[in-house]
């Protein structure tokens, strides 16, 4: 079980924020093979530290994702401010996938072998996808966007540049796809 954020004293919430940071890159660099007393070596802290933040591997990646949805929500209502729909849809799609290349320990739990444990961060989960539903029905109302394209599909687009972050020219990738959903005006 993760232990929320806002109930912490500073240097708890210090403590928790270092085994994120650390546990973020070392699953960056070598994925699962990582383990929770390496991190907290790495972090500078006991093991009894990290397990009292968190339980287990799946619980530290859930966090881990958990952070980064919370920042894709921040991102969303950015996005969902602009008047244009495909412009707030264009934000969207290019800040989520930015910020994603820049977090491998993020790819790497959303793609992985192991999934998250969704349950731990449903909250974030669910308020980012209403904030993409919204979004995107906004610019296929406008005529902006295919039709049959749906909140879903933003998933499997993003899936998709994610997996070609690894060397292929992502960038390529997307550019590809939204011209192909994009409607001419």
């Amino acid at each position: 079980m993760v232990a929320p954020e806002r109930s912490l004293r500073a240097d708890a919430q210090r403590n928790r924020d270092a085994v994120l940071d650390t546990a973020s890159r070392l699953f960056a660099e070598r994925g699962d093979a990582v383990q929770m007393d390496e991190i907290a070596e790495r972090a500078g802290l006991g093991v009894g530290t990290v397990y009292r933040h968190f339980a287990d591997k799946r619980a530290l990646l859930a966090a881990i994702v958990g952070r980064r949805f919370a920042a894709a929500t921040e991102l969303a209502r950015s996005a969902e401010q602009l008047r244009d729909p495909w412009a707030a849809f264009e934000a969207l799609l290019n800040g989520y996938l930015e910020t994603a290349q820049e977090d491998a320990a993020f790819r790497r739990a959303i793609l992985g072998p192991e999934e998250p444990d969704w349950d731990e961060v449903a909250a974030q989960k669910s308020e980012f996808s209403s904030i993409v539903a919204r979004i995107v029905a906004r610019a296929v109302d406008a005529g902006r966007v295919r039709r049959d394209f749906t909140h879903e599909d933003f998933i499997l687009l993003t899936r998709g540049a994610i997996a070609n972050m690894n060397g292929a020219d992502w960038h390529r990738y997307l550019t590809l796809l939204t011209e192909g959903l994009a409607v001419d005006r």
